[in-house]
């Protein structure tokens, strides 16, 4: 399972060898400066849009890019409850990071997002 880890001042999203086979990627890393927004939602799939490069069951996993006309987002979504965070970005490689987290209030909690950025 993913882990969202601040590591200085970068957020690292730490995948395990199985999901970096399945997201055909190595660890996330973005400046936290680049954060723009950050929130626990619901149903991470909602955001899921796209053509993607990694795995993906209709509805039930999505690990890997997804990129569409608008966005490219990196998420990490496996079986079952789809809760967990979504993190808007600026100026780094992905517009958004998607991780499904069954505690995602503590994850969120554990990543500083700048009075800035939170907008």
């Amino acid at each position: 399972m993913a882990q969202c880890v601040v590591s200085g001042d970068q957020l690292v999203v730490q995948l395990s060898t199985v999901e970096k086979l399945e997201s055909v990627h190595p660890d996330v890393v973005v400046p936290l400066t680049s954060i723009r927004s950050l929130e626990v939602v619901e149903d991470t799939m909602d955001y899921v849009h796209g053509l993607r490069l990694g795995t993906g069951i209709p509805g039930a996993t999505a690990v890997g890019t997804f990129t569409s006309k608008s966005d490219r987002i990196f998420g990490v979504i496996h079986h079952g409850p789809h809760r967990g965070i979504r993190i808007l970005l600026e100026g780094t490689d992905f517009d958004g990071i998607l991780v499904g987290c069954a505690d995602a209030e503590t994850v969120a909690s554990s990543i500083p997002v700048s009075s800035q950025s939170a907008g």
